[in-house]
């Protein structure tokens, strides 16, 4: 009897290992091993063009050469206010849009649609259209604001201190309505007896709003901040497609950076190290999120 039942045990250790097995080899081949490989490659100097033979450990020089490299600091900062500002503008456009969407819009499905259209739309497509319309001279903003008086407008994608917030502009149009969608599903979960009451006791809805609403969708709201934050600082296509960058490196991100130095420069070894500088922020800042999270719900 107890072999038998060691039989069965064994017979269901292998079955459940032979599910887990696929799935375990992706995450090794795919995941655990590049990952391990370019932790590697971090301390090494390689152009890859010259195959394997290349790679040179050069210690730790990759990164100490980080804090004298003007474009790293540039795509580091632009980062960090890329995230400051598109993140929390995100959060209150989209619980925004949602809100409206949820009360006072009937029939509200084709309007979600449109709204959810530039999130599922191509990058390329989007930008191209954004393209014309930033253009200094004869795009429609430009004349628009001429018509209002402005003589002097901004040359947006093409002015060192407008092309990142032009680039934020793009992003928020194009997120948003992902965002909105999300806290679409979450406001559902909020019960219609909670806005009653606060009719009854007098609130208006400016006051449902950030009385009820807002604390009532707090975990959506961790879910899309963390959710938005990582995202944030893993954009490339808009600024590859739209500024490459500049002028300058005013328009700069980490992950463009990372992007330029291994296929541009072919600096294989500076890249990896790049891309670990930008792993460290994104875990330092999710993981002050966390705690930030947790000691809310503790109290």
């Amino acid at each position: 009897m107890e072999k038998k039942f060691i039989k069965t045990e064994k017979k269901e250790f292998l079955t459940g290992m032979a599910f887990i097995l696929p799935s375990f080899l992706g995450f090794l081949v795919f995941t655990l091993i590049p990952v391990i490989i370019s932790l590697f490659l971090s301390f090494t100097k390689w152009n890859f063009m010259e195959g394997w033979g290349a790679i040179k450990f050069n210690g730790l020089d990759n990164y100490i050469r980080l804090f004298s490299d003007d474009w790293f600091i540039s795509s580091y900062t632009n980062n960090i206010i890329f995230t400051v500002v598109t993140v929390p503008v995100l959060i209150a456009l989209g619980l925004v849009v949602a809100t409206i969407l949820n009360k006072y819009i009937w029939g509200g499905g084709v309007v979600r649609i449109m709204i959810f259209i530039p999130y599922i739309a191509s990058v390329v497509a989007v930008c191209a259209v954004w393209m014309v319309l930033f253009q200094p001279t004869y795009g429609p903003i430009n004349q628009f604001l001429r018509s209002i008086g402005i003589d002097n407008p901004p040359g947006w994608l093409a002015d060192f201190k407008w092309s990142l917030p032009s680039i934020m502009i793009v992003y928020i149009w194009q997120q948003v309505g992902y965002y909105a969608i999300v806290f679409l599903a979450g406001l559902k979960g909020v019960p219609e007896e909670v806005y009653e009451a606060a009719k009854i006791d007098g609130a208006s809805a400016i006051r449902q709003f950030f009385s009820v609403t807002i604390p009532l969708v707090s975990p959506t709201t961790f879910f899309l901040t963390i959710m938005g934050i990582i995202g944030s600082f893993k954009v490339f296509d808009q600024i590859s497609v739209l500024t490459q960058g500049g002028p300058g490196s005013s328009s700069s991100v980490m992950a463009y950076y990372v992007y330029r130095t291994a296929f541009e420069y072919y600096d294989m070894g500076y890249a990896n190290t790049l891309a670990w500088a930008l792993f460290v922020l994104v875990f330092v800042v999710t993981l002050i999120q966390w705690k930030l999270q947790s000691r809310f719900s503790n109290e």
